[in-house]
């Protein structure tokens, strides 16, 4: 009688907590901790008055700061120059100082993002995949740095400020659905 207790006890204690049995996924791939504190970063740096040691300061040093790819020149030009559609009347002053430095001429890209993906619903439902709930939150980032020796050129950026998105899968066969053709 005690065993058949117990068994009924820890059935319901599964049942009712099973949905903090759902996997969580989080991503931090920067050292900002909101969109406004990395974009503040960017728009503190000031095209031909800031330089590489600012950058730095503002929390963009590339070898402390994850995410962050030194671009060269040709990767420069092939951003603003391959197959556009822009005259380089077109392209921002700094820009075209960038490539007309040429090898002096370096950029710095940075992508960075906080994303939280949580599976929400009852365990079970999720497990034997029948129905699958997951909720992604947080925000993406990205800018970009031109560089003309150790002088700051250019800067630009972009990004998701919120990312709020649900995503529900049902399979009514559950782990049948894709065993019948």
């Amino acid at each position: 009688m005690l065993c058949k207790h117990l068994l009924l006890l820890t059935l319901a204690g599964l049942l009712t907590a099973c949905s903090t049995l759902l996997p969580e996924t989080h991503t931090n791939s920067t050292s900002f901790q909101s969109f406004d504190e990395a974009r503040t970063a960017v728009e503190a740096l000031e095209p031909r008055k800031s330089d590489r040691k600012a950058m730095e300061n503002n929390g963009f040093a590339p070898t402390q700061h994850p995410n962050m790819t030194w671009l060269t020149h040709a990767d420069v030009a092939h951003r603003f120059a391959s197959g556009s559609l822009l005259r380089r009347d077109d392209l921002d002053q700094g820009v075209v100082a960038c490539l007309e430095a040429r090898d002096a001429c370096r950029g710095v890209e940075i992508v960075g993002a906080r994303i939280s993906r949580v599976r929400t619903g009852s365990f079970w439902p999720d497990f034997l995949n029948f129905y699958r709930r997951t909720e992604t939150t947080g925000w993406r980032f990205n800018a970009l740095v031109l560089l003309v020796g150790d002088q700051v050129v250019y800067r630009s950026w972009g990004g998701q400020p919120k990312v709020d998105e649900v995503e529900i899968i049902q399979r009514p066969m559950g782990p049948l659905q894709n065993i019948i053709p």
